[in-house]
């Protein structure tokens, strides 16, 4: 299996997000890739390939032209604020929430900051906008490999991206790297697509993004939001909208859920899948199911990501295989890998 990495994911590293109540060091730093990488790498699963170019146009297929602007120049506005900023990340700390207006673009820094995103926990950094562009170059690779005929391909990249709407940023994520991979195999000529969002958290970017659409099929194994960030999406009533309506599956589970309850539920998604007729699959791969996750609450084991991938190879579908969330860190490379390992 190619994998496409992301060389530049390390510019991105936050020295700070808002948790329970406290800034505390992010639990979203570049070691996670690291540790995906060398695990490829020492079991020699393929080619670790660098991303091919894409221009603008790419991204807003997904994203709006006006957020795009924003993140590409955020970092300069913050650091012309005050030349001190250079050293502190940029944390939002103002939202136009209900009854507050959202059209205007707002003048100063803090409420454009504010417009875009969703939470406190998602610190900008200097080397962001760089590190998430090369990411979503890493996603749409990949489903370019998979659209010219390759069988399945592996984006491997920080910062995760299925948190991120078309206009805002929030969950460590920036831009929807699973939603361009979907949109790039649809622009390759695939008329139906899916995305199967295996992540401990709700993917509420990617539902937004396409929950009208009748042509990508999105559907999400995670913690129940009753209890479970990001909290206001991701209940199982959510089905889809206008065109989109019957298109969108949400299986919310509550914390402690282990192995066999969590593995019927990926098979009612993947049956689900099959019902819809997709012709490719993108897959949100997120290993923050872990038992050992520090902010999660599911309870598989290492070896369970092996039966994860042998079963997402069986679907017989070609596969765009996205790394998102999964925050132990000294375990991820050996659970994201055990994914791919099976698959291939």
């Amino acid at each position: 299996m190619k994998t496409f990495y992301n060389h530049l994911h390390a510019q991105h590293q936050g020295q700070y997000e808002m948790f329970r109540g406290a800034l505390v060091p992010c639990h979203e730093v570049p070691a996670r890739a690291d540790h995906v990488l060398a695990e490829l790498q020492r079991r020699k699963l393929g080619e670790v390939l660098a991303p091919t170019a894409f221009d603008a146009s790419a991204l807003e297929r997904v994203h709006s032209a006006r957020y795009l602007h924003f993140l590409e120049h955020a970092w300069s506005e913050w650091v012309a604020l005050d030349p001190a900023n250079a050293t502190r990340d940029a944390l939002p700390s103002v939202w136009p929430t209900r009854t507050l207006r959202s059209d205007v673009l707002p003048d100063n820094f803090a409420a454009r900051m504010g417009l875009f995103s969703y939470d406190a926990g998602t610190p900008l950094t200097g080397g962001t906008w760089v590190a998430a562009r090369a990411g979503a170059e890493c996603a749409l690779s990949a489903a370019q490999a998979v659209a010219q005929g390759e069988q399945a391909a592996f984006a491997l990249s920080r910062p995760p991206g299925h948190h991120a709407g078309m206009d805002f940023f929030g969950g460590y994520c920036f831009l929807n790297n699973a939603a361009l991979a979907a949109e790039q195999l649809r622009a390759s000529g695939l008329e139906r697509v899916a995305v199967l969002d295996v992540d401990y958290h709700h993917g509420n970017g990617t539902q937004a993004i396409f929950y009208e659409r009748p042509d990508v099929f999105f559907a999400s194994i995670h913690g129940d939001p009753r209890t479970e960030y990001p909290f206001f999406l991701g209940y199982a009533d959510e089905k889809g909208a206008g065109a989109g309506e019957g298109s969108n599956l949400n299986l919310p589970l509550p914390r402690g859920t282990g192995f066999a309850e969590w593995f019927v539920a990926l098979e009612t998604a993947l049956a689900d899948i099959q019902k819809f007729g997709a012709q490719a699959l993108v897959v949100s791969l997120g290993v923050d199911t872990f038992a050992g996750d520090p902010i999660s609450g599911f309870k598989l084991q290492s070896d369970d990501y092996l039966r994860v991938g042998e079963r997402l190879r069986r679907a017989g579908l070609p596969t765009v295989l996205v790394f998102e969330g999964g925050y132990a860190v000294a375990e991820v490379g050996i659970n994201a890998v055990n994914v791919v390992q099976a698959f291939a």
